[in-house]
């Protein structure tokens, strides 16, 4: 996520670029690209978006690493400090390891296994998929080097964003931040308690003693968070400076790990806490139409929702009546996604073409958060045999997913530009992806010391295309009139962040399934119609 600092030094050396065509003449003449889609194409996002997490690993990287064009990076990360903080994930196309978006990813690829892995595993994906999973869990355990003491921070953005130079060749600021008792970060702590909690339900089956690994720390990091409140943006003040504020601030975090313990353990402490806790963190007073690293209101409220819908019968009065008030605010915000909330203003703006809208910095986050609680939700309503309630009417389950279709198709090129969002998937993606690694020469194949002014100079500012395919970015999209600029200044519309794409794996996977069942029914359908 880019600062102020890069934003004034980038601007003075903006090109361009490529500005990809907004409204082709094809399409003109015929329409959007079809909006059906064969299984093979969510399948293959699907693989996609899982090679993306391996460009943006940080640390030493495996033998068996298919991003060719990534090196070594950060193998020093915690050595002034004396910890071992090597590994983890770079969130977008800088190289400081930021803890509250990088939990919330591997949070959401979690949850993604948790509801789809039976998907991943049928389009051959489970190995990457567990992979990218661990490959943050790992860290996190490093990370948490005491029950109250996790290093919530790796790099600092000031100096980060004033250097262009590949992850192989920093030469920027390695400090490691950390949050305790005397110094807290309750978003963090919460948020990182959420993953491992999460996480610890996908390896459960796989590896039990690595669950319970997750398991202990995600309860130990709740507690922490819990009982030593206070924003991590006061802790670690470089989180501040236009990168990673918390603007909701951590209420929402700490019921968000609650549930996810909850589901893990089975605990009813975590679900007395929900219960307890539910007016006085908001989570049955906040009604939020959006979904991000910041704002988990929607997300925990739907898992609320879930809750309420499998387990109503076992539920004591009190619970059921809080659970009702979770799930009311949970489906302000689905049917704020689908346009039926009344004429309050509180639906989600859309554009032209019918994509969500948010707002203009990296606004597929937004798109990929809704896509992703609209499928889930949509398969609760249809476990339940329930539907969703709204002002303009009610939805079924197919409406919702029907809809976190036709957005998972417009990313995908089923829009006025014809353009896949999702790089290296389809005919035409960006290519100008702004992304230091990407926009530079591998240092596999040149490993000639990159400056920080020299990267500016010499790759930045360079009008051709990336040297090196970013495969599964999914970066920050069109503006509200869907029109996208494929260049590399232009941050807000071309970065990509891991969290864009984690959103994503598990519908990818969930619409793979469903397009291949259709496919062979309608082969069959086929099939019999001429042998009748």
């Amino acid at each position: 996520m880019e600062g102020e600092e890069d934003r004034r030094r980038n601007s003075k050396k903006r090109v361009a670029g490529y500005a990809i065509p907004l409204v082709p003449l094809i399409l003109i003449l015929l329409g959007f690209p079809p909006a059906s889609r064969a299984a093979s194409d969510y399948r293959d996002a699907l693989s996609k978006s899982l090679l993306y997490f391996e460009a943006q690993r940080s640390g030493r990287l495996p033998h068996d690493q298919r991003v060719a064009w990534r090196g070594n990076s950060g193998l020093t990360d915690g050595l002034e400090q004396g910890v071992d903080l090597v590994g983890g994930y770079y969130d977008a196309g800088d190289h400081v390891k930021f803890g509250l978006p990088m939990a919330f990813t591997i949070t959401m690829l979690s949850w993604s296994m948790v509801e789809y892995g039976d998907a991943v595993a049928a389009a051959g994906e489970l190995k990457h998929a567990l992979e990218a999973i661990k490959w943050g869990t790992d860290y996190f355990i490093k990370a948490h080097t005491h029950p109250n003491v996790f290093w919530a921070q790796v790099g600092d953005g000031d100096t980060d964003h004033y250097c262009w130079q590949r992850p192989e060749d920093m030469t920027t600021s390695r400090q490691a931040y950390k949050i305790d008792a005397e110094h807290p970060g309750s978003e963090v702590a919460g948020e990182t308690a959420a993953a491992m909690a999460a996480a610890s339900m996908v390896f459960q089956g796989i590896n039990p003693h690595y669950s319970h690994v997750l398991l202990h720390h995600a309860q130990e990091l709740f507690a922490f968070g819990d009982e030593h409140r206070g924003k991590y943006d006061d802790s670690i003040g470089v989180a501040v400076k236009s990168y990673y504020p918390s603007a909701s601030g951590y209420a929402d975090e700490l019921l968000w790990a609650a549930l996810w313990l909850h589901r893990a353990t089975g605990r009813e402490e975590y679900l007395d806490y929900v219960i307890r806790n539910a007016d006085e963190l908001n989570g049955t007073t906040w009604a939020i139409s959006e979904f991000s690293w910041d704002i988990k209101y929607a997300g925990l409220q739907i898992l609320a929702s879930k809750l309420l819908m499998e387990k109503e019968k076992d539920l004591q009065a009190e619970q059921k009546t809080v659970l009702e008030q979770y799930r009311s605010k949970a489906e302000h915000y689905l049917c704020s996604c689908l346009n039926m909330n009344g004429e309050d203003g509180s639906n989600v703006h859309r554009t032209p073409a019918g994509l969500l809208f948010v707002r203009h910095w990296n606004n597929m986050q937004y798109v990929a958060g809704a896509v992703f609680l609209l499928t889930v939700y949509s398969d609760y309503l249809a476990a339940s045999n329930q539907r969703l309630h709204c002002p303009r009417g009610s939805s079924g389950s197919r409406d919702l997913l029907a809809f976190a279709k036709s957005q998972v198709d417009y990313i995908l090129g089923a829009n006025p530009a014809g353009v896949s969002y999702l790089v290296g998937h389809g005919a035409r993606y960006p290519t100008r992806v702004h992304h230091r690694a990407a926009s530079s020469v591998s240092y596999k194949a040149d490993k000639s010391f990159i400056g920080c002014a020299q990267g500016y100079d010499e790759w930045y500012v360079r009008r051709s295309e990336n040297p090196n395919v970013l495969v599964g970015a999914l970066v920050g999209g069109p503006d509200d009139i869907d029109e996208f600029s494929d260049a590399r200044g232009n941050h807000m519309q071309t970065e990509a962040c891991t969290y864009n794409t984690a959103l994503m794996v598990g519908v990818f996977a969930k619409l793979s399934e469903l397009e291949g069942r259709s496919s062979s029914s309608r082969e069959n359908r086929h099939t019999n119609s001429i042998l009748s």
